[in-house]
């Protein structure tokens, strides 16, 4: 079955972005703004006249808006998703693109006047904002009709190679993706009763903000990039595939692979025959028993 990118009423389809004013954002923003769909920047207030000059080059503005917002803030999210059903009349497709990196490491431990060591306040924002924010991102469109293949929405994490791999020691960063990967992973059941698709993005090295310390140098040495148009196609193209649910797409420059099932495939030999018998019999129980039997908080 091929993407569509209009509803069964022939309106187009709404996409909110966030980061959508720069990097890897801004291109996805421009290619779901081709694609004929509404597009929605969600990024910080600063992140303003960036967006506004990127809406201004689209060849419909009309079909764009920006909305001030901090993934992290529940009223900002809530608030975001209501004033762009309020504007395009629903929410199809959302892109979990925001996102940070540390600018020191997590290691570089500090004292305060007293000798005591300091909060790593910094290191706690990035994994507040790459994985409480993707969390909050991931706000229900079960509200929707279906689509024309059944699904009432889509979601999209942007997650990395570090949410795989992650061996350079960027510990903040590395965690959160890890957590993103997860996050994808533990919502299978729910988006599947829900009827909306949630796979991952997973982009090797981009020259974005982020990656700007060490770009020149990669580049001289010669090694592979994605550019961001590879990985906003790659988001695209899998947000809009009814067969894509609860894949995950690592983008390496011009190879991308799907990594998701071909673990799964791959359990016996990793796991060893006896082990992986055992977690699929640990599986079906608790596919048996509608999921996960959850302990009573404690007072």
């Amino acid at each position: 079955m091929s993407a569509s990118f209009t509803l069964p009423n022939g309106k187009p389809k709404t996409v909110i972005v966030t980061g959508g004013a720069g990097g890897i954002g801004a291109q996805t923003i421009r290619a779901y703004h081709s694609a004929g769909c509404n597009v929605v920047i969600a990024d910080l207030s600063f992140a303003k006249e960036a967006a506004e000059q990127l809406i201004s080059e689209l060849s419909d503005p009309k079909r764009a808006m920006f909305h001030a917002t901090n993934i992290v803030n529940w009223d900002d999210m809530r608030a975001l998703f209501r004033e762009t059903k309020s504007r395009f009349g629903q929410v199809d497709v959302v892109i979990a693109n925001a996102g940070l990196m540390e600018s020191k490491g997590f290691f570089e431990f500090e004292e305060d006047e007293g000798g005591q060591l300091k909060e790593p306040v910094e290191a706690y924002k990035i994994v507040d904002v790459n994985l409480k924010g993707t969390m909050n991102t991931m706000h229900s469109m079960s509200s929707n009709a279906p689509d024309s293949d059944g699904a009432k929405g889509s979601v999209i994490l942007v997650a990395s190679t570090s949410g795989y791999f992650g061996g350079t020691g960027v510990v903040s960063y590395i965690s959160s993706k890890h957590g993103v990967v997860g996050l994808a992973r533990a919502s299978q059941r729910k988006a599947n009763e829900l009827g909306v698709r949630v796979n991952v993005i997973a982009p090797f090295f981009t020259p974005t903000h982020i990656t700007k310390g060490y770009s020149e140098e990669w580049a001289k040495r010669g090694l592979p990039a994605n550019t961001v148009q590879d990985v906003a196609k790659a988001i695209l193209d899998t947000s809009m595939s009814p067969e894509r649910k609860g894949h995950s797409l690592l983008v390496a420059g011009s190879f991308v692979r799907e990594i998701e099932t071909a673990r799964t495939a791959l359990t016996k030999e990793w796991l060893g025959e006896e082990i992986a018998d055992i977690m699929a019999k640990g599986g079906k129980f608790f596919d048996d028993m509608g999921g996960y039997t959850l302990p009573k908080a404690r007072s």
